[in-house]
């Protein structure tokens, strides 16, 4: 059976509210899971709500579960609220990825004919074409070009750090994830998260290093850390600054 590595968390312990039950405000979204056991919560720092459900789940199990928790979901926004600002929606109009010292501008181009949105690449240049009225179709088209950019991008620097420290792994995928940095499953994939091109290059590198270094060990045990530290041997004060990096991430992403 495939396993994973526990996962390096976007937020720091005190910040990480996962697995605790509940969603009452309202624009919270619902995520089946299948391997959901129980209804759980997440409650992320910019004041998302998610709601994770086993499958098969009834509407009105996630309603009685919502309802039941309002009083804490609340707490826990107006918590964050209180240390965080919140930030209006727009669409960029230019995209700074510091992992490889680069910015895009972005240009939107309606057109009437296009029920979807597609993207071009000209230099420096995004144009997105078509029903860029739906925010939305705009978004998954920016996610679709990011992730395409990362993956050209992180596949050698990987690929390269897997040779200087000599621990392989079999392939490498670039998702948009929610609740990690990056994560190594027992049959040698690499996920790594699209968020990474808005960090700075070191904390990328020892990103790649950490998951690297689970094909060794497949926990964070003294030997996993030391380890870790053969390579990089400013590695708990890496730890530390990725905890807080969500920050860094645009908010018009919506993931965070």
């Amino acid at each position: 059976m495939q396993t994973t590595a526990r996962q390096i968390p976007l937020f720091p312990p005190e910040d990480a509210i996962a697995a605790k039950p509940g969603s009452g405000e309202p624009g919270f979204a619902i995520r089946e899971s299948a391997r959901a056991r129980r209804l759980s919560i997440k409650v992320f720092p910019r004041g998302r709500v998610e709601v994770v459900v086993p499958k098969r789940t009834k509407p009105v199990e996630v309603a009685n579960f919502v309802a039941e928790n309002r009083d804490w979901i609340r707490k826990a926004r107006d918590s964050f609220a209180s240390n965080h600002m919140p930030e209006s929606f727009a669409l960029p109009v230019r995209i700074d990825m510091p992992a490889l010292g680069r910015s895009m501008l972005v240009q939107y181009s309606r057109d009437a004919s296009l029920k979807s949105v597609r993207y071009r690449v000209n230099g420096g240049l995004l144009t997105l074409r078509g029903n860029t009225t739906d925010h939305g179709q705009c978004l998954a088209a920016i996610k679709r070009w990011l992730a395409s950019v990362a993956k050209e991008e992180f596949a050698p620097a990987l690929a390269e750090h897997s040779r200087l420290t000599g621990i392989g792994f079999k392939k490498m995928h670039v998702r948009a994830q929610r609740t990690c940095w990056g994560s190594r499953s027992s049959s040698g994939t690499i996920s790594l998260n699209l968020c990474l091109l808005f960090l700075k290059p070191s904390l990328v590198r020892y990103l790649m290093i950490h998951e690297l270094c689970h094909g060794q060990h497949m926990n964070h045990s003294r030997r996993f850390w030391k380890l870790v530290g053969n390579f990089e041997p400013n590695y708990r004060r890496l730890d530390r600054e990725l905890t807080e990096c969500w920050q860094v991430v645009p908010a018009w992403l919506g993931l965070y």
